[in-house]
Order: C-alpha cells, then sequence, then structure tokens
C-alpha cells in the first residue's frame, strides 16, 4: 500500500475516533438534561406551581439549545447524521412535551429498543402488582411504543391498537409529522409551535 492510502485510513479512522468521542460527549449533555427533568418530576410535590413550571421551562429551554447545536453539528455530516438522528428526534419528542419520562427519552436517544422493550415488560409487571398507577402506565407505554416505532421496530397487532386508543393529541401530531428519522425539521417545527404555546 502506498503512502497516501495509509494516511487515507489514518484519517478515516481518527475521524471515526472524533465521531464517536463527540457522540459520547453529546450523549453525557443529554444524560445531564434528562436527569434534570427527572430530578424535578421527583420534587415536584415539594415546589410550588410557578417555581416548577419556571424551572421545567428553563430545561426545555436548554434542551432547545441543544438541539440547535446538534443540528449545526449534523449539518453536511452524513455519518452523523447517521449516528445522532435518533438523539435529535428524542430531543425533540421532550421539546414538544409529546414524550414527558427522561428514560424513555434517554433509551430513544441512544437507539436502545431492547431496553425499551425491558422496561415495557417491567411495567407490565409493576401494573399487575399494583406498584404503577393505570394513568402512569398508559402515557408511558405510549412514548415506549412511538419510540420502539421511530426506531424501525414492528409493534404487534395488540400495541398497535392499544397506541391507537391512547396517543394523545400531541403525540398523534408528532408521529403524523415524524415519519422517519430523517424529518427532523418538522418535528422542530411542531416542537417550536408547543414549546410557545407553553409560554402563553
Amino acid at each position: 500500500m502506498d503512502y497516501l492510502g495509509l494516511i487515507e485510513i489514518k484519517m478515516a479512522s481518527r475521524g471515526k475516533t472524533e465521531t464517536s468521542k463527540l457522540k459520547q460527549n453529546l450523549e453525557e449533555q443529554l444524560d445531564r438534561l434528562m436527569q434534570q427533568l427527572q430530578d424535578l418530576e421527583e420534587c415536584r410535590e415539594e415546589l410550588d406551581t410557578d417555581e416548577y413550571e419556571e424551572t421545567k421551562k428553563e430545561t426545555l429551554e436548554q434542551l432547545s439549545e441543544f438541539n440547535d447545536s446538534l443540528k449545526k453539528i449534523m449539518s453536511g455530516n452524513m455519518t452523523l447524521v447517521d449516528e445522532l438522528s435518533g438523539m435529535q428526534l428524542a430531543i425533540q419528542a421532550a421539546i414538544s412535551q409529546a414524550f414527558k419520562t427522561p428514560e424513555v427519552i434517554r433509551l430513544f436517544a441512544k437507539k436502545q429498543p431492547g431496553q425499551l422493550r425491558t422496561r415495557l415488560a417491567e411495567m407490565d409487571r409493576d401494573l399487575m402488582v399494583g406498584k404503577l398507577e393505570r394513568g402512569l402506565y398508559t402515557q408511558q407505554k405510549v412514548e415506549i411504543l412511538t419510540a420502539l416505532r421511530k426506531l424501525g421496530e414492528k409493534l404487534t397487532a395488540d400495541d398497535e391498537a392499544f397506541l391507537s386508543a391512547n396517543a394523545g393529541a400531541i403525540l398523534s401530531q408528532f408521529e403524523k409529522v415524524s415519519t422517519d428519522l430523517g424529518s427532523g425539521d418538522k418535528v422542530l417545527a411542531l416542537a417550536s409551535f408547543e414549546v410557545e404555546k407553553t409560554k402563553k
């Protein structure tokens, strides 16, 4: 192999390493923001309504800024588009508040269908033994099934029926405009609309 060929291999290898590091840094940032949302929900009863709403709004604004950075990073880099498209869609689901469960958003962003299915099985068990109330179960199951569908996973007929019967208006709209992982701009438009609506 000639010298130029070796240089090309080294550059490709370095490119992969840099992409991997960048993805890791972005995942860490997303984890931090999801942890903020989770902590906020867990402390909700200790905060007054204004304090809760203000903190949530700030976190959603941070997510919006993170999403803007993500779009710039992905611009023109097809490798990163493939790597980070799931993360972008998951963030937009959080911003629009179509998804409200930080752990589900996190697993969606990291393209972890196996872990999403494990969480669903745990929820089924918790519902049966009375550890999870029906309303929360329905909300989280709809989020997980929507995430699985977006990640290209096949749903059972029962799951499809459950989704059709229980998906709320925002989630249905989110589903409609994000028919695949590449339609980020449309989803972002919906997300921006929903954030603006919450400010009014």
